[in-house]
């Protein structure tokens, strides 16, 4: 920002808020920084969902690293609890249980939704994770959750590279991409 400014242009911070599909340009954007609400009506303006939230850099950056850790935490929770219930063949006691806690979600179609995104944007998810895991440390807390998030959503990227998941169909099912977990443990 420094850099930037002093070259004679403005700094603002975007913080993209969900996945770009299905949204496309319009994709929720939180803007901070002197400049935030300025460039959110310009961008408005152009037919973009962008919002400025403050006028201090680091808070639209800390919105965004802190509801991270929440859904690449919810990724990897899915991924290495459904993995271990497929493992044990308890899967059809445990899915149950959890939709009975959260009824709101249906836990097999979001299982499967979770392992597509991990497998297809592992690698760009942990490294945000790990940028994640530096926003905690620098808000005082250890980033134990956050690190382990980041490694989980690795360790996946890293078996998708290895072809693990060749061949999975984008609408496939939870259980067909913990079938190649499970196989990959195996070999």
């Amino acid at each position: 920002a420094a850099l930037i400014d002093a070259a004679g242009g403005h700094y603002v911070e975007a913080g993209v808020m969900t996945s770009v599909p299905p949204y496309g340009v319009r994709v929720p954007m939180l803007l901070g920084g002197e400049r935030a609400a300025e460039l959110s009506t310009v961008l408005t303006g152009w037919g973009l969902d962008a919002k400025a939230v403050s006028d201090k850099l680091g808070v639209a950056s800390a919105i965004k690293m802190s509801r991270s850790v929440m859904i690449k935490g919810l990724e990897a929770l899915v991924i290495e609890s459904y993995a271990t219930a497929r493992a044990y063949g308890v899967e059809d006691h445990v899915l149950p249980t959890l939709q009975e806690t959260f009824p709101s979600i249906d836990w097999s179609e979001q299982g499967a939704y979770f392992f597509m995104r991990v497998v297809q944007h592992g690698k760009r998810r942990a490294e945000e994770m790990r940028e994640a895991a530096n926003t905690v440390r620098e808000a005082g807390f250890e980033p134990l959750m956050a690190s382990a998030i980041a490694d989980k959503q690795q360790w996946v990227a890293d078996q998708a590279a290895a072809g693990v998941f060749d061949g999975v169909d984008k609408k496939a099912r939870w259980q067909d991409y913990a079938d190649r977990l499970l196989a990959a443990r195996k070999r």
